[in-house]
């Protein structure tokens, strides 16, 4: 029998982190958790609250934080995870634009990283875990038993935004998908802390012409070639 590890997916933005994250969590019966969610909830939160964020000390948004709380609770209609934000539904609000346009320029704040953080370890102490964000395999868990570094060409990570926002309902135009897509890749590449990169036991995947089924077989591939899971899986 295996013992339960932590699997760390990074990525650029729109390369199907979380989707192949929840299918592999479903798969080998681990929690997942979406370390995105958890900075657009308090990038939500500081939006909501008029909290001038660009003028304040690191000590006013540490207090900021202490009156956030986040959860996450399981969708039965959309079989999904829901992000709450001090015990309110706020899935939908965290996916929208005014959240998108600046969440990678909040997620740079030194505390919020710093607090975000230190609230994923915690939630990978006993393992079986699978997590995907910027900074899992570099910083959240360096030791990660499984470190997977997500790619695929800019133009077909922008449509597939697109086609996710418009079957939300949300009206954007290509072209401001794929500013904002540059921006994201931007700030996360060049942030002072914990800046995005591939650490150097990652396997990179380039899911450009792949399918969600395909990228869930290669990743169990891996995980068996490691002999990190069982067969049966």
């Amino acid at each position: 029998m295996n013992q339960p590890i932590i699997i760390a997916i990074d990525g650029y933005s729109s390369c199907g982190k979380s989707t192949i994250a929840k299918a592999l969590a479903k798969r080998l019966n681990y929690v997942f958790v979406d370390t995105g969610a958890m900075y657009r909830a308090v990038c939500f939160y500081i939006l909501r609250n008029e909290i001038d964020w660009q003028h304040s000390s690191e000590q006013e948004i540490e207090n900021t934080l202490d009156n956030i709380t986040i959860t996450f609770e399981y969708n039965s209609d959309s079989q999904q995870s829901d992000t709450y934000l001090n015990g309110e539904n706020v899935e939908q609000e965290i996916r929208g634009k005014a959240v998108s346009e600046v969440v990678s320029e909040i997620s740079q704040i030194k505390s919020i990283r710093k607090r975000m953080v230190s609230l994923q370890q915690k939630v990978g102490v006993k393992k079986g875990l699978v997590m995907d964000g910027r900074d899992i395999g570099t910083q959240v868990f360096p030791n990660a038993e499984l470190k997977i570094f997500m790619t695929a060409d800019p133009k077909i990570r922008a449509q597939r935004r697109f086609s996710e926002l418009k079957l939300k309902g949300k009206q954007l135009t290509i072209e401001e998908v794929e500013e904002n897509l540059s921006t994201r890749d931007y700030n996360d590449t060049n942030r002072k802390e914990n800046p995005l990169r591939k650490a150097s036991d990652a396997i990179e995947l380039d899911n450009t012409y792949l399918n969600q089924e395909e990228q869930l077989n290669w990743a169990l591939r891996v995980l068996h070639e490691k002999n990190l899971v069982n067969s049966h899986f």
